[in-house]
């Protein structure tokens, strides 16, 4: 049997030694670096510490400024709402003036188509005045009557192409009427050329009374005459009655020399069944 060959106690104490004093050198190893993981954790931590409460910091600040934002939207909003209050309250007070007025103008229009209808009417009355002027001055006697007429007629014009107003119209109007009144009732005499009924044109004094009648007297006091009104085919004529007799002519004659002051005034009766006041006039 075999004996077995013990190490020496002193080579083992040396061994265990040894291998211990590795193991230890690897546990220090080991803290060592645990220590460094936890100083780098601790360091990061402290570096998220310090993020956190700068992110707090930063989140107070952001809540202060939203709420600052959030009063100032609110308080902006509110301004602009009252804004648009007051410009609505505006357009309303607006539109009503301008319905006012819209109201106003109809009744202006209103009243102006009135007037615009009455002027019309007036206008076109006081046409068919002027016409049936006309009318009344062509039938009076031949004495100026040509250049009355054209008056008259002159105005109607006017009146219908709206040369003359209403208002100058009817001024006119009253002068030609009250000059066809006074040529009426005024006693005129004249002495002018005059055509004889047979065509002898001789030297007379007519005698014109009112707008219906006239006679005349030859300068010599030898033929006498007397205008006839004579309606034919509805036209109005005049004509010279030359066939007088004796106290026909007298009565004439009187008539003349009364009207030219020759004999006193007094009443004489024409074979025209007027009587003539004379005196000059």
């Amino acid at each position: 049997m075999k004996r077995l060959k013990l190490v020496p106690l002193a080579h083992l104490m040396l061994f265990v030694l040894l291998f211990s004093g590795v193991a230890l050198a690897d546990r220090d190893a080991e803290i060592r670096d645990l220590k460094l993981e936890k100083e780098k954790l601790n360091s990061e931590i402290q570096k998220l510490n310090r993020q956190i409460a700068s992110t707090d910091s930063m989140l107070k600040a952001d809540d202060s400024r939203y709420k600052t934002l959030t009063q100032r939207y609110k308080a902006d909003t509110e301004r602009r709402r009252s804004e648009i209050d007051t410009l609505n309250n505006k357009i309303k007070a607006v539109a009503g003036e301008l319905q006012t007025e819209r109201d106003k103008q109809a009744r202006a229009k209103n009243r102006s188509d009135n007037v615009a209808a009455k002027r019309k009417a007036l206008r076109a009355e006081l046409a068919g005045i002027s016409k049936k002027l006309e009318t009344q001055v062509a039938e009076t006697l031949p004495w100026e009557r040509e250049s009355r007429l054209d008056r008259v007629k002159s105005l109607t014009r006017d009146i219908e192409s709206g040369n003359a107003s209403e208002e100058e119209a009817f001024s006119r109007l009253k002068s030609l009427i009250a000059e066809e009144t006074k040529f009426g009732d005024e006693v005129a005499i004249i002495n002018s050329p005059l055509t004889r009924k047979n065509g002898e044109l001789i030297n007379a004094s007519i005698l014109r009374i009112g707008n219906q009648w006239m006679v005349y007297s030859d300068e010599n006091g030898t033929v006498f005459g007397t205008l006839v009104r004579k309606v034919e085919n509805g036209k109005v004529n005049y004509d010279w009655n030359e066939d007088l007799n004796l106290e026909e002519r007298a009565a004439v004659r009187l008539a003349i020399d009364v009207k030219q002051a020759k004999k006193p005034p007094q009443i004489v009766n024409l074979p025209v069944s007027l009587s003539v006041v004379g005196g000059e006039r």
